[in-house]
């Protein structure tokens, strides 16, 4: 699914839409949160369909939202974010794709990892609920609250394999920076149950560059790397911090730092082959040159 395009859907987009009731309904059986609407949908038959009452679904579909500028961009920076992630800097991420309705509109699609081949679920739980944090006791921003080395620390506590899976996010959070994720909470990153009955780092999942759609901070969490009293005082320095005080290989880090700031003729093959228009790849590329530059800087 790593292609653009692998499927042309036959009905018109769930906006505008005959279908557009059966799609609402959907989306209220949904338990996958997220400020993008969200449709549960199955391959049946090689062609998608949305999931009926009680059938669990093996995709998430989620086409043009109503809300935040430019949202007829959204699928294909999406689709975009993830295939960089996973092409260039090699992060596991959910099988994706942009698909089209029969209309010509566009739709990110991604398998769910959560659900075996066979139908199974998989246990999963988001960071949110490790840490737990919840919108009864903590308020309407829950997710958002703490910075980045609360992660770390959480692994520490439900990973056996913590040495390994610690460094997989210290390179997805420096990834989050670099392309501008502003929505980067809690909830965006999950645990998974591996066949031994232990628990790794999920694939990746809702990379995408939100300040081509909303105006946000550089980090989604409200202290952003480190408690304030450890902040020094550059992005860099900030992250290499943040790597000592999780207990990763000083080395390994320097290293995975600077091999992130490397990439930038193959990122820029990516970007112009995708389907964001002219103006939005300017945008996109602007900011990302503007991200490497600060995390170059000593």
């Amino acid at each position: 699914m790593g292609r653009k395009v692998s499927h042309i859907l036959p009905y018109p987009s769930p906006v505008t839409g005959i279908v557009a009731e059966e799609f609402r309904e959907n989306q209220k059986r949904m338990s996958i949160s997220g400020v993008q609407e969200k449709f549960s949908v199955v391959l049946d038959k090689n062609k998608l369909r949305l999931t009926q009452e009680g059938e669990r679904g093996t995709y998430i579909l989620k086409p043009i939202p109503r809300a935040g500028k430019n949202p007829d961009q959204m699928p294909a920076n999406e689709h975009l974010t993830m295939q960089i992630a996973r092409q260039v800097f090699d992060i596991e991420t959910a099988e994706n794709a942009l698909i089209f309705f029969s209309d010509g509109e566009p739709a990110y699609i991604t398998r769910r990892f959560d659900v075996s081949d066979d139908g199974d679920k998989l246990a999963k739980e988001d960071f949110a609920s490790l840490a737990g944090l919840t919108p009864q006791k903590d308020g309407a921003h829950y997710k958002y609250l703490g910075c980045y080395l609360d992660l770390f620390n959480l692994m520490k506590k439900f990973m056996p394999i913590y040495a390994i899976e610690s460094l997989k996010l210290y390179r997805l959070i420096i990834f989050n920076y670099l392309f501008s994720n502003g929505d980067a909470h809690y909830k965006n990153f999950s645990i998974l149950e591996t066949s031994r009955g232990d628990f790794r780092l999920s694939p990746a999942y809702d990379l995408l560059n939100t300040h081509l759609h909303v105006d946000d901070s550089l980090f989604a969490l409200t202290n952003g790397l480190l408690p304030i009293a450890y902040q020094p005082g550059n992005i860099r320095a900030q992250f290499l911090r943040m790597a000592q005080m999780a207990d990763l290989p000083e080395k390994q880090a320097q290293s995975m730092l600077d091999t992130m700031l490397s990439k930038e003729k193959k990122i820029s093959g990516l970007m112009e082959s995708s389907y964001l228009s002219e103006e939005m790849k300017l945008d996109y590329k602007d900011q990302y040159h503007a991200r490497v530059s600060r995390l170059k800087q000593a």
